[in-house]
């Protein structure tokens, strides 16, 4: 018989997150050995854990830093708020964002282990989202916007801008991660997308009882709506609406943006 005791089992089960019987029986198949015991629930625990993939995680944090020419963003997914501002997951979240800064995105691959560990501790399907990374080219700034929220951040922004200012692109920044713009251009909008609004704009406009000759004239003023609402060269710029975001830009140009926000 394995020789441990009840605050063994105990102390196995804090350091896991396994169940006590769990904890016990790792105690024993390992002879009182917490060390392999733990490892051996870990094996056991990682197909334990995958159980839990299919529990909606749409809670998590989202962390950008930009280091000299490089950017990244990281998303880190959980289920609740409470483990998305628990210090262990932000901790794993900003080790992520050095890593992939350093060694590029498939550096997320060496933290596997942590990452299943974090599974078992917190007991959540915590899972990476999207990870994202810039290298500035020549004659190009790159900024990073985070919005904080209780805490933590939740809706992260890079922008790279070719011939223009550190301060034009943390204004622009800025201003995707509160507009949410989908696409630069409105020519960027796929054709698919614009045909399907145009459709829906159409059947509103019908079903308010417009004229059939005046039915395309509003459509094209609704469409003009529908695009300033996903292209962001549309917009007009959030800190100041008499501004559009191209007189923002003046003779500097947007090579590339990338916004990600958790939940969505």
């Amino acid at each position: 018989m394995a020789d441990f005791t009840a605050k063994d089992v105990q102390a196995l089960r804090q350091t896991t997150g396994a169940g006590m019987m769990d904890a016990k029986k790792a105690l024993v198949e390992n002879e009182g050995d917490a060390e392999a015991a733990a490892q051996w629930l870990r094996e056991k625990g990682m197909a334990k854990s995958a159980s839990r993939s299919d529990r909606e995680n749409r809670e998590g944090v989202v962390v950008a830093r930009v280091e000299g020419g490089i950017a990244a963003i990281v998303e880190l997914k959980c289920e609740t708020d409470f483990v998305a501002k628990s210090d262990e997951f932000g901790e794993l979240a900003e080790n992520l964002l050095t890593s992939v800064l350093a060694e590029g995105e498939g550096a997320v691959s060496a933290e596997s282990g942590v990452l299943e560990d974090l599974k078992l501790t917190l007991k959540e399907n915590i899972d990476l989202g999207q990870i994202v990374r810039y290298e500035s080219s020549e004659g190009s700034v790159i900024d990073a916007y985070v919005h904080q929220q209780n805490g933590r951040g939740v809706n992260a922004v890079l922008v790279e801008i070719h011939n223009g200012t550190p301060e034009v692109a943390h204004d622009v920044a800025l201003h995707i991660a509160s507009s949410r713009p989908k696409y630069l251009t409105r020519e960027d909008v796929p054709a698919e997308v614009v045909a399907a609004e145009r459709e829906t704009l159409e059947n509103i406009t019908r079903n308010e009882g417009k004229p059939d000759q005046a039915i395309q004239k509003i459509v094209d003023g609704r469409m003009s709506g529908f695009f300033r609402d996903t292209a962001l060269l549309e917009q007009k710029f959030v800190k100041d609406e008499k501004l559009g975001v191209a007189e923002l830009l003046g003779e500097a140009t947007i090579r590339r943006f990338t916004q990600v926000e958790i939940g969505n």
